[in-house]
């Protein structure tokens, strides 16, 4: 049965891990080492092995690995540590680390890391040319009959460079079936467009992979409580993917109007004198749990099967 390996990378060892299952073993750092490590993993034949980068460490690691023909991927930390607070693993050791690579790999299944980063970086550019427009539009409100030429003069360009971009983005989903369909499957949904799709596909690849309580609280839509004592707090929402949870946003407030499920959930919930506030945030998780079901199942929404999201 194929099997996924996560690799924790020290200055001196190299802490193995394999999913399922739940076998462990180090070996050290330097040649003797990732020969055996090589040998090892070749005997294995993972379908997936991932390290996180790790301030250079990991370099001669990934080198071997590739050179070797094997299927190594290396992935961001901040997701790696998201993924490990929403599945409830505080605890930090070298060894706990490889089995949270191991198990990240296995239920994210983390694309090359190239392709990957560029996609996130064209997303990542598009949202600052975005930016560069409403403060230009802000600036030409208010300025004098000397600078406007300037200010629209840029404007007409940034303009033209988010056409680019969405372009750009367009063009690479498209040549990549796993990232056409994933964008499709969430593009089905009413009130998601297809900028959101993209947020959502790029910025937040455990979609799909996690739980309803885990992927919640990976975007920070779930509540938590803020109890001491007999003292009884507000229950709060916070969480990590600052730019996942803007979208889900925008998308929620599409949803309210055009979304039969959300829509209606929405009024239910005003009718019981939620504040507005509340109520929305209540449906942004519960549009996120829908989306989440629509990846997994890899089937586009379905009105008939989505009351019960």
């Amino acid at each position: 049965m194929s099997c996924v390996v996560g690799i924790d990378v020290a200055k001196e060892r190299l802490d193995v891990a394999v999913r399922p299952g739940d076998e462990r073993w180090s070996v050290s750092q330097g040649e003797q080492g990732l020969s055996e490590l090589v040998a090892r993993l070749q005997a294995l034949g993972p379908s997936l092995i991932v390290l996180e980068a790790s301030g250079g460490w990991e370099a001669p690691v990934v080198a071997t690995l590739a050179v070797a023909g094997l299927p190594v991927v290396v992935v961001n930390p901040r997701q790696v540590r998201d993924f490990a607070r929403a599945t409830g693993r505080l605890a930090k050791t070298d060894a706990l680390d490889a089995a949270v690579l191991a198990h990240f790999g296995e239920a994210v299944r983390p694309l090359p890391e190239a392709e990957e980063r560029v996609l996130a970086a064209c997303l990542a550019r598009r949202r600052q040319v975005v930016e560069m427009i409403t403060a230009e539009k802000h600036r030409l409100s208010s300025a004098l009959p000397v600078v406007r030429p300037s200010l629209e003069a840029h404007l007409a360009w940034l303009e033209e460079e988010l056409r680019r971009l969405e372009e750009e983005l367009d063009q690479r989903v498209r040549q990549s079936p796993l990232w056409q369909e994933k964008v499709e499957l969430l593009r089905s949904v009413p009130g998601v467009g297809k900028i959101v799709a993209y947020t959502w596909a790029i910025d937040l690849p455990e979609l799909g992979r996690l739980g309803p309580k885990e992927i919640a609280a990976l975007v920070g839509v779930a509540p938590f409580n803020r109890d001491s004592g007999r003292g009884r707090g507000r229950r709060c929402v916070w969480g990590w993917r600052s730019k996942v949870r803007t979208a889900l946003y925008m998308a929620t407030l599409a949803a309210t109007r055009c979304h039969p499920v959300i829509r209606a959930f929405y009024q239910r919930l005003l009718g019981a004198g939620k504040a507005r506030k509340v109520a929305l945030t209540a449906c942004m998780r519960k549009l996120l749990i829908i989306m989440n079901a629509i990846v997994r199942d890899g089937r586009p929404w379905n009105p008939a099967l989505a009351q019960g999201g």
